[in-house]
C-alpha cells in the first residue's frame, strides 16, 4: 500500500480508522495524496494538531480501497476534488468538505464542530 508520508500520523487501514473514531472524541482526517490541493490541508493539520491536543489528527490515502467508509460516505457523495477531509465526534461523521481547505475555514469547522 503507498504511504502519504506527511508529518501527521497516517491511517492505514479501515479497521484502523474504525477503532480512531470510536476511541476519540473528536477526530479530523483528511484523505488525499501529495498533490497541491491536499499538501496545504495536511500542513495546516500539522500546525493544529499542536495547538489544539483535544483533537485527533490524521491522513489517509485515498487511492487505497481501505479508504473506502471516507470515500463511500454519504456526506462525501457528489464530491470531486481531492483531498476528502471528514471530521467525526463521538464517533459520527458530523462534517466533509471536498478539494482545498485554508487555515480560516478548517478552523471555523472545528470550531463549529468541537467546541
Amino acid at each position: 500500500m503507498k504511504m502519504l508520508r506527511t508529518a501527521i500520523h497516517e491511517i492505514e487501514t479501515a479497521a484502523e480508522l474504525e477503532k480512531l473514531i470510536q476511541e476519540n472524541e473528536q477526530v479530523m482526517v483528511c484523505c488525499g495524496r501529495m498533490g497541491p490541493m491536499c499538501i496545504p490541508v495536511y500542513e495546516t493539520m500539522e500546525e493544529l494538531e499542536e495547538e489544539r491536543p483535544s483533537i485527533k489528527f490524521y491522513s489517509m490515502s485515498f487511492d487505497t480501497p481501505e479508504a473506502a467508509p471516507i470515500r463511500n460516505a454519504p456526506m462525501c457523495r457528489g464530491f470531486m476534488g481531492l483531498p476528502f477531509t471528514v471530521y467525526y465526534k463521538n464517533g459520527q461523521m458530523v462534517e466533509a468538505t471536498t478539494s482545498i481547505q485554508s487555515r480560516e475555514q478548517i478552523e471555523s469547522i472545528l470550531d463549529a464542530q468541537f467546541n
